[in-house]
C-alpha cells in the first residue's frame, strides 16, 4: 500500500506530519508491517524528533545554520553550486547530514513511535516549497 502526501513548507523549519501517517497505518487494515517514509527531494529532509517542546525544533534549526551557513557566508566561500541562490547547497549538505528515507516498525496497527516522537519534514530551503512524501506500508 502506498500513499503520496504533499506538504507545503513556507521556508526552514520543521513540519510535523505525524498524524497523516498514524492516518494511513490505521486505514491499511494491516496488524504487523513496516512503514517505509520516503522524500522525493535533494534540499530537505526527514527526521523523528521530540515533538513535545518547541524548543528542541528551534535549537536543531540553529544548530543546522552554525553548522551550514548560507554559501554567502565567507566561511563557505569554497561552494561552487549556487545555482538557486545562497542556500541551494548548503541545503543539500544539511540534508546529505539528515536522511531521505526512515523506516518504522507497525505493531498491532499503530506505528512503534516513542511517546514524544513525531515525524517531520526538514525543510532545508529559505522559499516555500511543495514537497512530496511517499509512505509504503509492506504487512509481514
Amino acid at each position: 500500500m502506498i500513499k503520496t502526501l504533499t506538504l507545503k513548507s513556507t521556508g526552514p523549519g520543521l513540519y510535523e506530519f505525524t498524524s497523516a501517517a498514524r492516518d494511513f497505518v490505521a486505514g491499511a487494515g494491516l496488524s504487523e508491517g513496516l512503514l517505509t517514509v520516503f522524500v522525493r527531494h535533494t534540499s530537505c529532509s526527514l527526521i523523528i524528533q521530540e515533538n513535545a517542546d518547541p524548543d528542541v525544533q528551534a535549537d536543531l534549526q540553529a544548530f543546522f545554520r552554525r553548522l551550514v551557513p548560507p554559501s554567502n557566508d565567507p566561511s563557505m566561500s569554497w561552494i561552487v553550486h549556487d545555482m538557486e541562490g545562497p542556500d541551494d547547497m548548503p541545503a543539500h549538505i544539511k540534508a546529505a547530514l539528515t536522511q531521505t528515507s526512515i523506516g518504522i516498525p507497525v505493531c498491532e496497527g499503530t506505528m512503534m513511535l516513542g511517546t514524544w516522537q513525531g515525524l517531520y519534514l526538514f525543510e532545508h530551503r529559505d522559499r516555500p516549497h511543495t514537497r512530496q512524501v511517499v509512505l509504503q506500508l509492506i504487512g509481514g
